[in-house]
């Protein structure tokens, strides 16, 4: 991407809360391109090192969450898909498989307002974020095996915690899409709302976020994560060194002090 080139990932800030749009509307926004993995990557290792940002909506321009992986490419074996199978592998591990490590290492609660289809790596994308508010017109496909290929961006990993695993499995096996209701009913998103209330939804969810003390809430993600692939006592034990570092923060400090004053804490993130 030259410097006069728009980023394929659109950042608003207000408050302390981000937006990041996935911004190639006229493509259904694909995340396979170098540019947009350089760009998904990019923001969240800023936001890491920015304790100002509470929580990041992520959202799709257009009618569109995200296509996922660029289809046209695949069929011309152009970018992420141009290479003989030993550097194939390579390629999706320096590729497309940058966003997943960088979204899983991302210490902000991340929120996708899915506006409109979320296929095969879009799908993904979604079910890499801690939370999720979806559009009526929004649909779900684990769909890649409707290409002769499989989930090469992680999704054998997030779906089935998203889901559990007999609907991932459901969802991988047959490619089929699962409506916004289905998605609810699955616990897929946590709410559904008509396309004019979806941003709206996810920013009154990221404010509910936004509001307490950022460390905490960074460490409560950061043990949520953990939790799923660790044993209880790996688990207390990290809980304990947290809940230690918490104890000595001053929002914990002027958290219990507004809580027994019953007034709004004052936060700096300290």
């Amino acid at each position: 991407m030259s410097a006069s080139s728009p980023s394929p990932l659109s950042v608003t800030r207000d408050g302390h809360v981000e937006t990041w749009t996935l911004d190639l509307p006229d493509a259904r926004n694909p995340i396979s391109g170098d540019d947009m993995i350089d760009a998904i990557v990019a923001a969240a290792d800023r936001v890491n090192r920015d304790v100002d940002v509470r929580a990041v909506i992520v959202t799709g321009a257009g009618s569109a969450f995200s296509a996922g992986g660029n289809i046209k490419d695949m069929q011309r074996g152009d970018g992420l898909f141009g290479h003989p199978a030993h550097r194939q592998r390579v390629a999706y591990r320096d590729g497309i498989q940058r966003i997943p490590r960088a979204l899983d290492a991302c210490e902000v609660p991340l929120i996708a307002a899915v506006n409109g289809p979320a296929v095969g790596a879009g799908c993904d994308l979604a079910m890499m974020c801690d939370l999720r508010v979806a559009s009526t017109t929004a649909f779900f496909a684990e769909s890649f095996v409707k290409l002769g290929i499989i989930p090469g961006d992680g999704g054998a990993y997030f779906l089935p915690r998203a889901v559990g695993a007999a609907r991932a499995a459901e969802m991988a096996l047959t490619g089929d899409r699962v409506d916004a209701a289905t998605a609810l009913e699955w616990g897929m998103v946590s709410r559904v709302v008509v396309p004019e209330e979806l941003l709206g939804a996810a920013r009154e969810l990221a404010d509910r976020v936004a509001v307490n003390p950022p460390q905490a809430v960074r460490m409560a993600k950061k043990l949520l994560r953990e939790a799923q692939g660790q044993s209880l006592d790996t688990v207390l034990s990290l809980s304990a060194a947290f809940q230690a570092i918490a104890h000595q923060t001053n929002d914990h400090t002027e958290a219990v002090a507004a809580f027994v004053e019953r007034r709004t804490p004052e936060l700096t993130g300290d």
